[in-house]
């Protein structure tokens, strides 16, 4: 048997909660070190899951210092903002050839990291999405505004946690925004340089596909429940709640995507220089004209991976060195039948200011459901709340209502001062 993986996770959310999780059902890993990790990864497994606190995410000098320490042989960069970093490529050029990453590089990572270069990207290479013009200049963006007609989008062209996409409902909502993002430095840098395109109508859906540079294997679609409140109302979040497969994505569609959209991706970024290695998560609209990409992520989406790893049957570490040794075609990609859904319980007042620190009391949950860990930390052996997005309830089973219905009975084994949570994941689907 080929050597035993010692992994390296950097992150501390719901994301590589689930990763850790998934991770640990394989055969082929012995360690995962989890960076800074969180109180789920603190308690999932001591003699196989090690949460690294006293080296900061952002110590890359000290992540590969680290890693040589404990034999780290793949590198698993779970969060945006290390990826744009170039976390991947510091690891290539400092860690030796005995560390693998998957992970795309620093440039591949852009697509990410600028919606101004991922537009641009898709133009080249005729991809389709909403017409859009970008902009580093207030006073033209906010001359482009008055002259158009369609309803818009405003993005903050870099990385604002999820939140720096505006959709406003009249023109004088569409200036508030762009003095926000531009003038008032809502989202600080990343609102250097906007994007404003046209707004589309259609259902949404998140694909996220495992990419080798050549080849890409994808998992089911699933839905995103974006804002905070019920009936999508309420400010934009970084996710409440998914469910899998989503119902608005036939086979013959889904083909159609691939052709399109997923694969002439992937060729463009590796024709121009900079192939895409890891999950490369491609947000959609259907509009009655087709599929149009909304944005690219290169990672894990959260809370989709907790859905969409709990129907992954496959060996996930070795889907992963697939794809880190470009070999992503010899291995098989499986999903077991059924659907998973996803229940984001977050902190009073997200995603506005919310308390950290509160306690927490969790109840053992039903059998298929299990309790993603985000925002949470271990103190004097005390569980608390560390951050807006604190826990979340996946739960599986043969059809979408019965998972909604078992992942809402697992949101009731969850305790603490101030928790929110929609009560309607999954509901459009469900009245479909």
């Amino acid at each position: 048997m080929a050597e035993k993986l010692r992994i390296l996770l950097v992150g501390n959310g719901g994301r590589e909660h689930a990763l850790s999780w998934k991770l640990l059902q394989s055969p082929l890993v012995a360690h995962i070190y989890v960076c800074p990790g969180n109180g789920g990864t603190a308690t999932l497994n001591p003699e196989k899951v090690t949460n690294i606190t006293h080296i900061p995410d952002t110590d890359f000098a000290g992540l590969v210092a680290f890693a040589k320490e404990k034999n780290v042989n793949l590198l698993v960069p779970g969060p945006e903002a290390p990826l744009v970093a170039g976390i991947v490529d510091y690891f290539h050029k400092h860690g030796g050839s005995g560390i693998k990453a998957f992970g795309p590089s620093e440039k591949a990572a852009t697509m990410e990291g600028s919606k101004t270069f991922s537009k641009d990207f898709m133009k080249r290479h005729d991809i389709p999405t909403a017409a859009y013009e970008n902009f580093s200049d207030y006073a033209a963006a906010k001359k482009y505004l008055d002259t158009v007609s369609h309803n818009v989008v405003i993005k903050a062209s870099g990385l604002a946690a999820g939140k720096g996409v505006i959709i406003p409902q009249t023109k004088e909502e569409a200036h508030t925004a762009l003095r926000e993002i531009m003038l008032d430095r809502e989202f600080g840098t990343a609102g250097d340089e906007v994007v404003i395109e046209e707004f589309l109508t259609g259902d949404e859906l998140s694909i996220l596909s495992f990419s080798d540079g050549n080849t890409i294997k994808s998992l089911p679609p699933a839905q995103d429940h974006k804002r905070i409140f019920d009936g999508d109302q309420g400010p934009n979040t970084g996710g409440m709640g998914t469910y899998a497969p989503t119902r608005i994505a036939p086979a013959a569609l889904l083909a159609e995507v691939d052709r399109d959209i997923l694969q002439p991706t992937i060729d463009g970024m590796r024709a121009e220089g900079y192939p895409f290695v890891g999950v490369l998560f491609t947000g959609l609209m259907m509009t009655d004209k087709g599929a149009k990409v909304l944005e690219y992520n290169v990672r894990f989406g959260d809370p989709e991976t907790q859905s969409l790893l709990a129907l992954m049957s496959s060996d996930l570490a070795e889907v992963m060195l697939a794809c880190a040794e470009e070999n992503l075609a010899s291995v098989d990609v499986g999903v077991s039948g059924g659907s998973a859904a996803t229940v984001v319980v977050a902190a009073g007042g997200y995603p506005g200011s919310y308390a950290k620190g509160t306690m927490m009391r969790l109840d053992a949950v039903p059998e298929d459901v299990v309790l993603f860990h985000a925002g949470t930390s271990i103190s004097d052996g005390t569980l608390r709340t560390a951050g807006g997005r604190v826990i979340a309830s996946t739960a599986m089973a043969p059809t979408l209502e019965e998972a909604v219905a078992k992942a809402y009975k697992g949101v009731e084994c969850i305790h603490f001062e101030g928790m929110q949570f929609r009560k309607d994941i999954a509901g459009r689907a469900l009245k479909k």
